[in-house]
């Protein structure tokens, strides 16, 4: 007889029943946007409406999302909305340039993103976890959002600036936490798209953290200059000497550099920090997974000492870090604005609409998956992973703007679960009650709180 439970369903907003007001539509935006979509939005394989700022589509249908994402990309510029929030964080950075300043930051990273320079970061990326599970060697609670922050960082340190980044690792994560709580809201002004000169208050409060994070761009890039006039044969090759590399009259300006080292450090880890504390939370309320995972993660560290190889040698484990990243999206939406206007099917698309298509919804949509809500892994275990459509399960994005750093971060995450899942068991505790937030990225609030004990 089958005695395996029914399958955990992590927390989430329950879909709304009826419509907010305005008045309240801007509080919710700015405390949690999540908690807007209504029940149609979770049915529906689109929605056109009129809302405060303006004409809105929610892209639902796969087909859809790729003419948006991929088919018709040239006609879908970033949205305003979301370059007031990014922009003044980011500037130039890959994640908000656009046309030919886009395409040189894209250029000038391709070389550290190919297959082979990611496996050549496996080895650092094994070292910097096992130097980090150390801590858990005594046991105890801990809170397990703010630790994977803490150990993906590490590892970008590591991989992409070869330990080189100015400033202290512990004020780091705190500074990141900071940042999101103000600059990386939504303001009620934007939405309304009041004009720029009206100052935004979230903005306003973030300027000192902006200020830190500038700081240590600017420190790090003299340290590796000072350490190329003083001994160019020891500088390492890795991302930050290639951004400097690329900079001249046919690359990148100094402040394009400056702006896309800021992009990957306070981006760059962030997104599978997040993805792993979710990851680990879920198994934690789903022990009959987690015991899978662990003989799987048990069997193949003891035969197999090439981290290179664990990706394909756990497909175990590999489900479980996609499934939290279905429920759990690190980038819970990405918006865009169509240039000129057109139709698609039966739907026409206005110039300027809000055109959202959001890896939150489109993971959780009713006619998309079976029991949407629930973690479930083994929808992506071989045999079943091929039947999910390209365009309904959108972690990484999608199209030519695709996540550059989407490999770098499965092989991170696996390496990272195999040492922990194979040295401490993560449990919850009467303290573990994570509600997820957007805040450009799905957090916790009230963050992970956990009991380690060592397996």
């Amino acid at each position: 007889m089958d005695t395996q439970p029914a399958p955990f369903v992590p927390p989430a907003p329950k879909p709304r029943t009826s419509p907010p007001s305005t008045l309240e539509m801007i509080r919710i935006v700015y405390r949690n946007p999540l908690e807007l979509w209504g029940e149609p939005t979770y049915n529906e394989p689109w929605i056109s409406a009129n809302g405060a700022g303006g004409p809105l589509v929610i892209a639902n249908d796969p087909g859809l999302i790729r003419h948006v994402l991929v088919d018709n990309a040239k006609n879908y510029k970033m949205a305003t909305v979301r370059q007031k929030i990014l922009r003044p964080i980011l500037r130039d950075g890959l994640l908000t340039a656009e046309g030919e300043v886009w395409k040189r930051s894209r250029k000038a990273m391709a070389p550290v993103f190919t297959p082979r320079h990611i496996f050549g970061f496996a080895q650092p990326m094994l070292k910097r976890t096992r130097e980090f599970a150390a801590r858990y060697e005594a046991g105890g609670t801990s809170d397990i959002a703010h630790d994977m922050t803490l150990l993906t960082y590490d590892i970008l340190a590591e991989t992409l600036f070869s330990g080189e980044i100015a400033g202290e690792q512990g004020s780091f994560a705190n500074e990141i936490d900071r940042l999101f709580e103000t600059m990386g809201r939504v303001d009620p002004l934007d939405l309304l798209r009041a004009p720029d000169w009206l100052p935004r208050l979230t903005r306003i409060r973030g300027r000192k953290t902006m200020a830190y994070f500038r700081k240590i761009v600017t420190d790090t890039v003299k340290m590796r200059e000072e350490k190329v006039r003083r001994d160019p044969d020891a500088v390492p090759q890795d991302f930050l000497t290639l951004l400097l590399k690329a900079e001249g009259p046919e690359g990148l300006t100094r402040a394009e550099v400056e702006d896309n080292i800021i992009t990957f450090i306070g981006a760059g880890h962030e997104t599978t920090a997040r993805a792993l504390g979710w990851t680990l939370y879920c198994l934690a309320e789903s022990p009959w997974e987690r015991n899978r995972l662990e003989q799987e993660i048990d069997q193949v560290l003891a035969r197999e000492a090439d981290p290179t190889k664990w990706l394909d040698a756990m497909p175990l484990t590999r489900a479980a870090f996609e499934e939290a990243l279905r429920l759990y999206p690190p980038a819970p939406s990405i918006n865009r604005e169509p240039i000129v206007p057109e139709m698609w099917k039966d739907l026409y698309i206005p110039k300027h609409a809000a055109v959202l298509v959001m890896p939150w919804v489109v993971h959780r949509h009713r006619k998309l998956w079976d029991r949407p809500d629930a973690f479930l892994p083994e929808r992506f275990h071989p045999g079943n992973r091929e039947k999910i459509d390209r365009f309904q399960y959108l972690p990484f994005g999608a199209g030519p703007r695709v996540c550059i750093g989407a490999s770098f971060a499965m092989q991170e995450a696996i390496i990272a679960l195999a040492i922990l899942l194979s040295r401490f068991r993560f449990d919850v505790t009467a303290e573990t009650k994570p509600w997820p937030v957007q805040k450009l990225t799905t957090q916790p609030h009230g963050g992970l709180p956990m009991q380690v004990t060592p397996r």
